[in-house]
This record gives C-alpha cells, structure tokens and sequence, in this order.
C-alpha cells in the first residue's frame, strides 16, 4: 500500500518529466529521434524515488502521453509516439528508472561519481539496447546503422548524467537535513 507521501512524489516526478518536454528539442537533420531534457527526468526519478515509485511514477507518465496528453518534447502526445522511431527508448524510460533506483538502493554512501556512473549505464544502457532495435525496425534500417546514428547523442547523455548526479546528491542531502530538523523539533523552511 502507498502512503500519500508516496503518491505525491510519484506525482511530483511525473509532473517534472512533463515539465521537461515543455523545453523545445533539438532536431537533427539525420534521425528523427529527437534530443530532449526529458531522460533527465527520468534520471531524477530514479535516483530519487524508491524503485515501485520510480516505476508506477515513469509508467503514469508514458500513460498520460498514451492518453493524448502532449508532454513529450516538441509538443507531441497520443498512441502514434510509441509506434515511432523513439517509441522503443520512451518504453525503456520505467524500467531504466526502476532499475536506477534499485542500484541506488544498494549503494552504502551515494556519491556524484557513483550516481554518475549509475545513470550512464542506466541511460546510455538500457534505453539504447530497447531504443536502437526499435529504432531500426520503425525506420526500416540496420541495426548497426541505428546504432551508429544514436552515437551522437552520447555526449548529451553522459551531460545530463552528470548534472543529475550532482542535482540528485544535493537533492538527497537537503533532505536529509530537512528530516533531521524535524526530528529535532526544528521548523524545516
């Protein structure tokens, strides 16, 4: 059974992801797999929510989106976005957060690096093993050649990588603090 406390994160997270389709892609010109804000979201869910929260959290959105809802990057919404060329990396989206959060879980002390290197593998891992075959399927082409078109988006992973890890570890210790100032009777602000 979730506890509200639960339900609102999970919201809250889904709610960022959806935020963060707002933020206009960048097109390129040789693929039609767009380059978006929006696997940082699903990073952050990971990395910040327990793993049945991260997951339910990451399958309500692809839900909504399903619904007709247009929060993916560009605008874009409905049952039509699954059966695309990024339709294989948006079903991977819950599993990489589950799978995010599980390894968190396990860590002792979670430090950027660790966290960095989690969602590199995570992003760069399992979005591309789905995506790229889905990819090659939708647009009719090799898998190699799908593979060697998702090399560009690399870089840009392993930034937002990167820039969530250390969003995440401030993310985690602000709220520690926050707990430990209410067990102490402190007023959290």
């Amino acid at each position: 059974m979730l506890k509200i406390q639960d339900m609102m994160q999970m919201a809250l997270m889904t709610a960022v992801i959806g935020m963060l389709g707002l933020i206009p892609p960048i097109l390129l010109t040789f693929t039609p797999v767009p380059i978006t804000l929006q696997t940082a979201g699903l990073l952050l869910a990971g990395g910040l929510l327990k793993p049945k929260q991260a997951l339910i959290s990451l399958l309500l959105f692809l839900l909504i989106v399903a619904a007709g809802a247009p929060l993916l990057s560009g605008g874009r919404g409905g049952i039509g976005v699954f059966f695309g060329p990024s339709g294989g990396f948006l079903l991977a989206y819950p599993v990489a957060a589950f799978m995010i959060s599980l390894w968190l879980n396990r860590l002792k002390k979670v430090t950027a690096l660790r966290l960095f290197m989690i969602y590199g593998v995570c992003s760069i891992g399992i979005l591309y093993v789905c995506g790229i075959p889905f990819q090659a399927m939708m647009m009719h082409i090799k898998v190699t050649q799908a593979a060697l078109l998702s090399l560009i988006y690399v870089p840009g992973d392993l930034i937002k990588a990167g820039m969530c890890a250390v969003f995440t570890v401030k993310i985690i210790q602000a709220m520690s603090y926050r707990k430990r100032d209410l067990h102490k009777g402190r007023r959290a602000v």
